[in-house]
């Protein structure tokens, strides 16, 4: 018998505005979590998706000062975690700096995802974080989501 090589795969989207965008995008998101077979017995992973679903939520609110739109796609490989804005500038490395209190959402999410990558794009930029169940191989090209 053939092994079924085909892909599987689930996809949810949802638009945040800048008004109460972070908090209601982590509940979005928890709900839609329940669907994948692996949360119950990988609570870590789903504690990280949701940190970094609201550090790039509130990246788009405050440093794009745009509504922010979520997309997240399980492709029975990686949970892709994928957040729109509308300003074009893509994300720089900050300078570690431990008297702010601000400008460390991608070293978290950085620390968090399996990989992630920015993609310009006309309307803005997207920024997509990959998060692996437990037990799944890792990405290849060295996180590389793209």
């Amino acid at each position: 018998m053939a092994k079924d090589t085909s892909l599987r795969a689930v996809g949810w989207a949802q638009s945040f505005p800048v008004s109460h965008g972070v908090r209601a995008g982590r509940r979005w998101t928890r709900g839609h979590l329940v669907s994948l077979a692996w949360t119950e017995s990988a609570p870590e992973t789903v504690d990280a998706i949701l940190l970094s679903v609201s550090e790039l939520i509130t990246n788009a609110h405050v440093h794009a000062h745009s509504d922010a739109q979520l997309v997240l796609t399980w492709d029975s490989h990686c949970l892709h975690v994928s957040v729109h804005d509308s300003d074009p500038l893509l994300p720089a490395e900050q300078p570690e700096d431990l008297t702010t209190t601000g400008g460390r959402g991608l070293a978290i999410v950085d620390a968090l995802a399996d990989g992630w990558t920015t993609h310009p794009q006309a309307s803005g930029k997207t920024v997509v974080a990959c998060f692996v169940p437990p037990g799944a191989p890792k990405p290849r090209h060295g996180g590389d989501v793209s």
